[in-house]
């Protein structure tokens, strides 16, 4: 009488064992610093359950240092390369373009996301935009600029990137005859774009 509960235990253990941690979902990721991308210009996938989890998987792939610290209202990322958190200036994150109420180890991510972590100096009116590149049509471009909320707009300034030119596009659009490599945008006060050929 006694084997078959010691079997049924058995099972049990097995099964707690054999059950997966939270899935971890494909995703796109870039980390802009201060000056410069730090990883993934082109916004490669790697997998991860979380924002945190997926910073962790740029950084061994991309061999950059980052810190977490533990504060009292949880975890958060307080330095990422050269560049620790100080006053109004800081590490944070977007998920498809909006910054999440919660910490980057409570976001769940699903396939196909885009994370973006990068340097932002808070003011009045907040965080910087972050430029997103867009192909429109063969050798068209559009870039925009996103909020915290993932509202886009235009910002002021906005100039694309390709073949060491730098184009005026006022309107955040712009049309390339021909170039080779990458093409990105920027604006003044606007964290850098993604990259695309």
């Amino acid at each position: 009488m006694l084997r078959r509960p010691i079997v049924l235990l058995a099972a049990l253990v097995a099964a707690v064992l054999l059950v997966p941690p939270a899935l971890a979902a494909l995703v796109h990721v870039r980390v802009e610093g201060k000056t410069q991308t730090i990883f993934g210009p082109t916004e490669p996938r790697v997998s991860g359950s979380n924002a945190l989890d997926v910073l962790d998987a740029a950084a061994r792939r991309g061999e950059f240092y980052y810190h977490v610290q533990q504060a009292s209202f949880g975890r958060y990322v307080d330095q990422i390369g050269l560049y620790p958190a100080a006053g109004q200036a800081g590490w944070v994150f977007k998920v498809d373009g909006v910054s999440p109420p919660v910490g980057a180890d409570q976001v769940a991510l699903k396939d196909g996301d885009h994370v973006l972590w990068y340097w932002a100096e808070f003011g009045p009116a907040g965080g910087p935009p972050t430029l997103v590149l867009k192909r429109t049509a063969r050798g068209c471009y559009a870039a925009t600029g996103q909020d915290d909320q993932g509202r886009a707009r235009v910002p002021r300034g906005t100039v694309v990137h390709a073949d060491g030119r730098s184009i005026p596009a006022p309107a955040g659009r712009v049309c390339l005859k021909r170039h080779r490599g990458l093409v990105w945008a920027t604006a003044p006060g606007a964290v850098r774009s993604n990259r695309l050929s």
